[in-house]
């Protein structure tokens, strides 16, 4: 069974994430919206992308159990790397990506939302990088997008501390573009996509290669030095006993090593 459907209406694509109950990032989902995005660029006549999650959340987060079963640090930076490959595949798509938020995006949550060109939220979601409550770091480029929406000041403190933000404060902060009722958070999706699809698809694209410019030359060495430390840090024993701590529910007992 698919964990990502894809319906396109016109000149919209809705990309949904269907992983119950949280709607967590498995290597078997990232899969999915890869290939989901292979059609989609086939497809001549999407304009627009509106990405979100069935259910309760966007997503709330990698799938811990998965890490569980991966047995050396290259086998971490691995999937690191798969999962920043794919983030900067979206970030680069010629084709722009609304991710519609709620309930949460969280750790791996929302760094794919990061890497959307476009974020609406609900007032009630939240949005963080939650990993250092569990002993562990951001994998998925996390520390190198968030500080570009949020500023590093912001970026350390939500990222040391683990603690998330309110849709409201995620505008205020600049990671969110609109705060939408939870009832209202598609359509304001579609309405937004409408826009961008009644203008012409060569412009869109030539828009869509041009702004990634913007970034700074360091983005792909500190995505590379995320990977490695991620690798790095689940050899820990405070990885270890954070995830344990997590899959059973409790407080983690963290010995510094």
């Amino acid at each position: 069974m698919g964990t990502i459907s894809y319906e396109a209406k016109k000149e919209i694509a809705f990309l949904t994430i269907q992983s119950p109950p949280a709607n967590a990032l498995s290597s078997k989902l990232l899969n999915d919206l890869s290939e989901k995005l292979d059609l989609i660029e086939k497809d001549k006549m999407v304009k627009a992308i509106v990405l979100h999650g069935e259910g309760k959340f966007f997503s709330a987060g990698a799938d811990i159990k998965e890490f569980t079963n991966l047995q050396h640090s290259s086998d971490y930076e691995s999937l690191s790397r798969n999962g920043q490959e794919l983030f900067d595949r979206i970030e680069a798509f010629p084709i722009p990506v609304i991710a519609a938020i709620h309930g949460a995006a969280l750790g791996g949550g929302l760094e794919l939302a990061m890497s959307c060109h476009i974020r609406i939220v609900t007032e009630s979601a939240v949005l963080g990088l939650p990993e250092m409550t569990l002993g562990i770091i951001p994998g998925f480029a996390g520390t190198q997008r968030l500080p570009g929406y949020v500023g590093t000041a912001k970026a350390y403190e939500m990222i040391l501390t683990g603690e998330p933000i309110n849709g409201k404060e995620a505008v205020r902060c600049g990671l969110a573009n609109s705060v939408a009722g939870e009832e209202e958070l598609i359509a304001e999706s579609v309405k937004l996509a409408e826009k961008i699809a009644a203008k012409s698809k060569p412009a869109i694209q030539q828009i869509m290669n041009l702004i990634p410019f913007a970034k700074t030359g360091q983005f792909s060495e500190g995505i590379k030095a995320e990977a490695k430390a991620f690798g790095d840090i689940f050899g820990s024993e405070d990885a270890k006993e954070g995830v344990h701590a997590f899959l059973e529910k409790r407080k983690p007992n963290f010995q510094d090593k």
